[in-house]
């Protein structure tokens, strides 16, 4: 992995670091001001990116400052659609994150117009006002449901009592192992490949927008068959897409439906795994149940990508087999774990609504 792959290990690390200690947080301070903060925070962190000359300046701005500004408005942004909505919450959470990956998508294609047209530095600057301007508005718009009690601990450590909530954070944890390695290998398997370059660039585009519809056109059937069901069948086709379609992918068209398949059921799969975790933790301990669970999940981004990058050169650099079959077999544990908390929650009655 090189130096400034790193930066990005950082980020999603400190993106998620907070989430122990935000709930004593908001009894301190409302959502609003913490997002607002957090406006600031990843604002200046651009900006400064913007100034730098080194790599480790950027490890500083981009990775340490501009995470633990989006830290800030990650966790309000997850716990208040579970708060809000009950019955359609399946939908509410898929639509939250599909958010995000319109926003990536979007903001992806704009950077790279930036860096060709304007340069690496004003495009900082540029995402630096996005920043200002959209995470104004969301700490502007930015209200809790029920108010946090004063008298909460820095580390609410009481989930984990509960054995399920223990299982759900294991799942959590495994799941962000797998879930970015075809984001950052499939381009490279397709070059490996010989594939066009129109198809190469297109691939991570087409999963990132089936993980939109899979959020949320599965985040609303889950509402209607369970929603532990529907984790249990995405973690087991996520695992299917690797291990049948992407490892014996040789062509366009099996690259096209690996995409399809992963961006539908690996987006689903992270919905439906967020939106449980008011059933497993309590309606009343979904604030600090989120913030565990995407701490778990914060060790997948930080280490993820390194674990990868040793088993693809350990094959010479060009073999992805390695690293396809680490992610097939991570979701084929992460389904496991699944169907276990599915049985814990509503027992062994498989066509059930859990």
């Amino acid at each position: 992995m090189t130096a400034l792959t790193w930066i990005g290990s950082l980020w999603y690390w400190f993106a998620n670091v907070t989430g122990p200690i935000y709930l004593w947080m908001t009894s301190k301070v409302d959502d609003r001001w913490i997002v607002a903060a957090a406006c600031i925070i990843c604002t200046l962190a651009m900006m400064l990116a913007s100034i730098t000359n080194a790599v480790w300046q950027l490890y500083l701005t981009q990775g340490v400052l501009s995470g633990i500004g989006t830290s800030l408005c990650w966790f309000s942004c997850m716990r208040a659609p579970q708060q809000w909505f009950s019955k359609r919450r399946g939908l509410a959470v898929g639509i939250t994150l599909a958010a995000s990956g319109c926003g990536g998508l979007i903001i992806s294609n704009m950077s790279n117009a930036c860096f060709q047209t304007i340069g690496y530095r004003w495009a900082l600057r540029v995402l630096g006002f996005f920043n200002l301007v959209f995470l104004g508005i969301a700490a502007a718009t930015c209200f809790r449901l029920n108010p946090t009690p004063k008298n909460t601990p820095v580390v609410d450590v009481k989930d984990w009592k509960n054995k399920k909530f223990i299982l759900l954070v294991l799942i959590h944890f495994i799941g962000n192992f797998a879930f970015y390695i075809p984001s950052s290998y499939v381009p490279a398997y397709a070059s490996s490949l010989g594939i066009d370059s129109w198809v190469k660039t297109n691939l991570s585009a087409v999963m990132s927008a089936m993980m939109v519809v899979g959020k949320i056109g599965l985040g609303f059937c889950s509402d209607y068959i369970g929603r532990f069901n529907m984790a249990v069948i995405c973690g087991c086709m996520a695992c299917i897409a690797h291990l049948a379609v992407w490892l014996t992918a040789h062509s366009d068209a099996s690259m096209w439906a690996f995409a399809v398949l992963y961006g539908l059921f690996g987006g689903g799969y992270i919905a439906m795994i967020t939106a449980v975790i008011g059933q497993v933790a309590g309606e009343d301990r979904i604030d600090s149940g989120t913030g565990w669970c995407f701490f778990a999940w914060s060790w997948g981004g930080f280490a993820a990508q390194p674990v990868a990058s040793a088993i693809v050169e350990a094959s010479g650099g060009d073999d992805f087999t390695g690293a396809i079959v680490y992610g097939g077999v991570l979701f084929f544990a992460g389904a496991m774990c699944c169907i276990l908390l599915r049985y814990m929650q509503g027992g062994s009655k498989i066509w059930q609504k859990v």
